[in-house]
């Protein structure tokens, strides 16, 4: 718990504080007073301040309503300001804490993250789907502390992580607490934790194969039960998963509206990740809050507690904006982030080549995007295949005007994916771009180089893909085999890819960075890249 914050008066204690010197006035009032009194004295006011989806961006400017937000050391600043307005604060994180983040905390295997949430002070936390990137004992090593070939050995998080819903296969037991339960002036507040169950499918498979993502709403109804005969009647989720909110009803809809619609009434806010959106509403009686990414944001819960019931009476919420205008950055951290910066700057300050123009992540109507297809030419080049294959997901950034160092590719791609190549048919290629519409509503656009692809939204999802050329503009053979190109993710069937995993004669290459890097050197500069048209979609 906090200490030596100014306490915040609510309105509550206004009016008692009214009353009970009315009362010194005039008797008739001094029931009254004695009943607000003792309703003053009954109530805890307790804050909560929920980060999601940071992504260890500790240096990384971001940018809401065009202006400067973001960084680690303004994130600080604006949560010890906070903390300042109620003793009573506990500070979470919503999953996705790190992985995909930028080479000052991925070089040290995300360790800086870790250490910089310690040092501001968070109190409980849960995983996202990145935190199993490299495998549940990389994960948990960041957790519990241990040693690493690369950064030798990390004391951990000073704080307790909770998932419910994940299980090992042959215990059957949560790899995490299933909850966590912190006290405040006497009163339990729990927290527990879930990760959505597409994990297994966005991060590679064989990170996750000995453990079993179940039902989130089942697994948190379970562990509710549990804290309910304990006598706990506070409890909160920490949920990565999201969902989406209309600017003008207000209404929440998507995964995480879907999952708290099931949950017991017993919960009382639901804090949200893993979609990077704006999220402040009600659902089913339930807060559900989401503060956007990358630390650009964090959401604000104040809530009312009865001493005698132990139960949440109001609660409240807001997301704040980080935005740098009016704020000092926090020293402390500061001067953290800054030492990380040197131990990785040999390496990232290097300069692989100049752009003539920044180049964009930004998909157009159809899906393509300049980044998608200079990364899968890469590929292709580094394997000589026929073909290349490049999730989007894995373009974590756009590539910058001017020099382009190894930094900047590394936050294009961090994830260091080895390449594999094999050999597959042209029937089956058509059937892993039709895959792309696994999910119709969400579909991931492969990128690629070496062919050309035309969708139509009209047809059934698993038929939607009506032409693919070569890049030559001669039709696939359904009949030939050809060689491809994909990273280790999409080659171990990851994004639900599964055709990947039929390709013969697979040969591993060098990471997707080493590729890109190279290919970049090799080129003309200025080097460039534009939407050509690879990705069309019918009718347009």
């Amino acid at each position: 718990m906090k200490r030596n914050f100014r306490t915040k008066v609510s309105a509550l204690g206004v009016s008692a504080l009214t009353l009970l010197t009315a009362s010194l006035v005039n008797p008739f009032h001094s029931a009254e007073a004695k009943g607000v009194e003792e309703k003053f004295h009954r109530q805890v006011d307790v804050q909560i301040l929920s980060v999601n989806d940071f992504h260890g961006q500790l240096d990384k400017e971001q940018k809401v309503d065009g202006k400067p937000a973001g960084t680690a050391a303004y994130l600080a600043s604006y949560l010890k300001q906070r903390e300042k307005q109620n003793p009573n604060t506990l500070l979470v994180h919503a999953g996705d804490a790190v992985g995909a983040s930028p080479p000052t905390s991925a070089l040290l295997q995300d360790e800086p993250t870790i250490k910089v949430l310690n040092q501001m002070g968070f109190d409980v936390g849960t995983v996202g789907n990145h935190e199993f990137d490299e495998g549940v004992k990389e994960m948990k090593r960041l957790i519990y502390g241990g040693y690493h070939p690369k950064t030798g050995y990390f004391t951990g998080a000073r704080f307790p992580y909770t998932v419910a819903n994940v299980v090992d296969k042959k215990t059957r037991k949560p790899i995490l607490p299933p909850s966590v339960i912190k006290q405040v002036k006497g009163i339990p507040i729990a927290f527990v934790g879930a990760v959505t169950t597409e994990t297994p499918k966005i991060v590679i498979p064989s990170g996750v194969k000995d453990v079993e993502f179940i039902d989130e709403a089942e697994a948190i109804n379970r562990e509710v039960q549990k804290l309910k005969k304990k006598g706990v009647q506070a409890i909160m989720v920490l949920l990565h998963e999201g969902g989406f909110q209309d600017t003008n009803t207000g209404n929440i809809t998507g995964r995480v509206a879907d999952i708290t619609k099931k949950l017991d009434p017993e919960v009382d806010v639901v804090f949200s990740g893993h979609t990077h959106t704006f999220l402040n509403g009600t659902v089913d009686g339930k807060l559900v809050v989401q503060g956007l990414s990358y630390g650009k944001a964090f959401a604000d819960v104040d809530l009312v507690l009865d001493r005698k019931t132990k139960d949440v009476v109001s609660k409240k919420s807001e997301i704040v904006f980080t935005k740098h205008e009016g704020m000092t950055p926090d020293p402390v951290v500061d001067r953290m982030v800054k030492r990380f910066q040197e131990q990785v700057a040999p390496i990232v300050n290097q300069v692989v080549g100049k752009t003539s123009a920044p180049i964009t992540k930004q998909a157009n109507e159809a899906g393509e995007s300049a980044a998608g297809n200079l990364i899968a030419d890469a590929q292709r080049w580094k394997m000589k295949t026929d073909f290349a294959f490049m999730n989007p997901g894995g373009i974590r950034a756009d590539i910058p005007q001017g020099d382009v160092t190894y930094g900047d590719l590394y936050t294009v791609q961090p994830f260091g994916n080895d390449l594999v190549s094999m050999k597959l048919t042209g029937a089956q290629i058509k059937k892993l771009l039709n895959q792309i519409f696994t999910d119709p509503n969400y579909p991931r656009f492969l990128q690629v180089s070496g062919l050309t692809y035309t969708w139509d939204k009209n047809r059934p999802a698993n038929d939607r893909i009506v032409e693919v050329k070569k890049a030559d503009g001669t039709p696939l053979d359904l009949s030939q085999t050809y060689t491809v190109t994909a990273n280790y993710f999409l080659a171990d069937g990851g994004d639900s890819f599964t055709v990947f995993k039929e390709g013969t004669d697979r040969v591993t290459g060098p990471s997707d960075l080493d590729a890109l890097i190279e290919y970049i050197k090799q080129l003309p500069q200025p080097f460039s890249a534009q939407i050509e048209g690879r990705i069309k979609q019918a009718g347009n």
